[in-house]
């Protein structure tokens, strides 16, 4: 089935464009909250497409394809943030109803205009500049010091697109490259961080907002592997300084639907911007058992404009292990072993091939003891991902 087929009742069709794991972890709660929900996928196979009965196919590149599929839609919302500009564009003035809408999720598409707006509106952020050749990047480095962050302003995710430069030679390649294409870099300051942050925020149209409990995320190789909620240690008075800066992104760019904002705690107890995500976000997948709303209903309800649920924690611990693809290409086997040995985990695989280094599923578990967790949910990833076998 294609067509997305409407429930009795009058209840409404939510089209997300891409058929990525997170389109794929909203057929759950759609079905809870009694929504229909279709999905633009660009392969029969991906994620989502394998759950939601409704998955045309279709590049979220394609115009026709996507304003077709939008015309099914009460609302349409997004897997990732890579719409283009004119697809949208198209998207809005055919009338479709599009959270976030195409004025803040570029924002999340362009880090030089996050940065620029982010900027102006008094929002800390780490020193940066917009460099095209070796002098922008010297002159930046003899200002703020080596070694600095250089980052391709569009595309990057998972640690791609980001290189850490302590020498101008080290950047030479990347200076050339978008010399070539006629496009610009983003430099930044290497921020000495104690430990790196995220703020989930659900936004309605409506404006009310909630948010969840500030988390540890734990980064390995540019990908974060673990995340730990609430983060272990941190200050009431930070955490509402950083729930507050997320909020107020929210707030100046007019954000809908779910948004990530993921922070470095610097050690004067202040915290600065790194990036932001505008959809369902990694670091809040704990939040799908240790939540009393999951960001998953959450932004389901945000972006129809329904009340928001209550972003409370259910455990006084929550840890999230990501399951990256190792050397096992058939998961069936170690998910039961996994689930036989720990019955309070919390397994989701999202129905993806195997590839080395990519995120394939993750493990949640709630608790009292957060050493006793943080080690049951390593493990658990790691056996699932066949590095260890015992």
């Amino acid at each position: 089935m294609t067509s997305p087929r409407r429930a009795p009742g009058g209840f409404p069709v939510v089209g997300i464009i891409g058929g990525g794991q997170l389109a794929r972890m909203c057929a759950g709660p759609a079905v809870e909250l009694g929504v229909t929900l279709s999905v633009l996928a660009a392969d029969a196979h991906d994620s989502a497409a394998l759950v939601v009965p409704s998955a045309p196919v279709g590049e979220h590149t394609d115009l026709e394809a996507v304003r077709a599929f939008a015309r099914s839609c009460d609302v349409v919302t997004f897997d990732h943030e890579q719409v283009p500009a004119e697809v949208l564009a198209a998207l809005e003035a055919d009338g479709a109803t599009l959270h976030p809408r195409p004025s803040a999720l570029r924002y999340a598409q362009d880090k030089l205009a996050m940065r620029e707006r982010l900027s102006r509106a008094g929002i800390p952020c780490p020193a940066w500049a917009e460099v095209r050749d070796e002098g922008g990047l010297l002159a930046f480095a003899d200002q703020h010091g080596w070694p600095v962050v250089l980052k391709t302003p569009r595309g990057g995710y998972d640690g791609r697109g980001v290189l850490v430069a302590t020498q101008p030679e080290d950047a030479t390649e990347w200076l050339a490259r978008a010399a070539a294409a006629g496009e610009p870099l983003l430099v930044e300051e290497r921020v000495p961080f104690v430990r790196e942050l995220a703020v989930l925020v659900a936004r309605a149209p409506s404006g009310q907002a909630s948010v969840w409990p500030v988390v540890e995320t734990v980064q390995s190789g540019g990908i974060c592997t673990e995340v730990l909620a609430p983060a272990p240690g941190l200050t009431p008075e930070l955490a509402e300084r950083a729930s507050d800066v997320a909020l107020g992104i929210a707030a100046e760019l007019d954000v809908t639907g779910v948004f990530a904002v993921e922070l470095f705690e610097l050690a004067e107890g202040h915290v600065v911007v790194n990036e932001l995500a505008m959809r369902p976000h990694n670091s809040g997948h704990w939040s799908m058992d240790g939540a009393t709303t999951g960001q998953f209903e959450q932004h389901l309800r945000a972006v129809l404009d329904l009340p928001l649920g209550s972003p409370r924690a259910r455990a006084r611990w929550t840890v999230m292990a990501n399951v990256l693809g190792g050397v096992d290409a058939d998961l069936y086997p170690t998910y039961r072993h996994v689930m036989a040995r720990d019955p309070e985990l919390k397994v989701h695989l999202y129905g993806k091939a195997v590839r080395p280094g990519r995120k394939i599923g993750h493990v949640n578990l709630s608790g009292e003891d957060l050493a006793d967790l943080r080690e049951r949910a390593r493990h658990a990833a790691d056996y699932i991902e066949g590095a260890i076998r015992e």
